[in-house]
């Protein structure tokens, strides 16, 4: 009996040292733009005893630069928000673990660009113009239907645009003038751009937020570069048959570029399975379902169901411009470097 006694004294202090444990923090790596609901946050929190950290770290392009700078004593766990634009940069570095999610089983081919899973598919958005409504109705000025309709001299000064070397939707949108004037082309046109009054910033939120009149910002410019799915945002209040959208996108062909967001597991982590956790989480229909109203991006997840607004006001390009990833790759960065020179010099 004195046995039995001196053990379970111990037994108690055991289960009791447990109980006292905090969550294990896992760290997520993620560009500035990323959001999502706390419930849904909270629900994998909650079912995995986990603490999450969004480490926001610019836009995208400036995001992977810090990821691959610090490789070797990396900063978080996972990395969201790589796209099909830097992909073949963020696989050349060798940053990411290979992970075979069984959720990929509900996402389509399409989205698929890496073999070997070290980024896995998360969203799919069109790059567009988007444009303030308001401003044109009241100014009797059409809304540009095409590229080459942004030169004239009617919109000087109304465009602003993100920097190619610093933001995955600048890139994306110069990628879209490449296909369309071809690589001995653009830099001509951008050039025209240019001189009629192109507005550059660094990244996304700038541009649509402090530049972009038909947003929040109130800014100086009616015309942004952003997303076919930004309409949604701008709806206020209870959905109506009579709703509508304060913006709107321009579709012209060429004018939008397909873009894909990507997740990976950072190479280093000490949480390995609870980041293939969280990569499952991301996949899966609970965080899909939440993406579009979150982020205005639309789910790779077939099973996930897009919410009234999108359905209603997102608009989808009928001929997008398009390019393959190995093109991009081989490409991307003397085209940065000659936009560079050509606008921004």
């Amino acid at each position: 009996m004195k046995r039995i006694v001196f053990l379970i004294p111990l037994a108690a202090l055991f289960l009791a040292s447990c109980a006292g444990q905090g969550p294990t923090t896992l760290t997520v790596m993620t560009h500035d733009s990323f959001a999502a609901s706390q419930p849904v946050i909270s629900a994998f929190e909650n079912a995995n005893h986990v603490k999450l950290v969004f480490l926001k770290s610019g836009d995208a392009g400036a995001a992977l630069n810090k990821a691959i700078l610090t490789k070797n004593a990396p900063l978080a766990d996972v990395f969201y928000g790589v796209d099909n634009t830097f992909l073949s940069r963020a696989l050349d570095a060798g940053i990411f673990e290979p992970y075979n999610s069984p959720l990929l089983a509900q996402i389509p081919a399409e989205f698929k660009l890496d073999a070997e899973n070290r980024e896995l598919p998360v969203d799919y958005g069109d790059v567009c113009i988007n444009y303030d409504k308001a401003y044109f109705s009241t100014h009797n000025l059409p809304v540009p239907a095409t590229l080459e309709d942004l030169i004239k001299p009617e919109y000087k000064g109304l465009l602003v645009d993100e920097n190619p070397a610093s933001s995955s939707t600048g890139l994306t949108f110069l990628l879209a003038t490449i296909v369309h004037f071809g690589p001995n082309g653009f830099l001509a046109y951008w050039k025209s751009l240019a001189a009629n009054g192109l507005v550059v910033v660094d990244g996304w939120e700038t541009a649509y937020y402090t530049n972009f009149s038909g947003s929040s910002g109130h800014g100086p410019q009616p015309l942004v570069v952003s997303y076919a799915s930004s309409p949604p945002a701008e709806v206020v209040g209870p959905i109506t048959a009579t709703s509508e959208s304060p913006i709107g996108s321009v579709l012209g062909p060429d004018t939008c570029f397909r873009q894909i967001e990507f997740v990976g597991v950072l190479k280093g982590t000490t949480h390995l399975a609870l980041a293939q956790k969280f990569v499952d989480f991301m996949l899966s229909q609970q965080f899909q379902e939440d993406m579009p109203l979150q982020m205005y991006v639309y789910p790779v997840n077939s099973q996930a169901k897009l919410p009234e607004s999108f359905v209603m006001f997102a608009q989808i390009p009928a001929q997008p411009a398009r390019m393959s990833p190995d093109e991009i790759a081989a490409n991307r960065d003397s085209w940065i470097a000659e936009w560079t020179q050509a606008v921004v010099h």
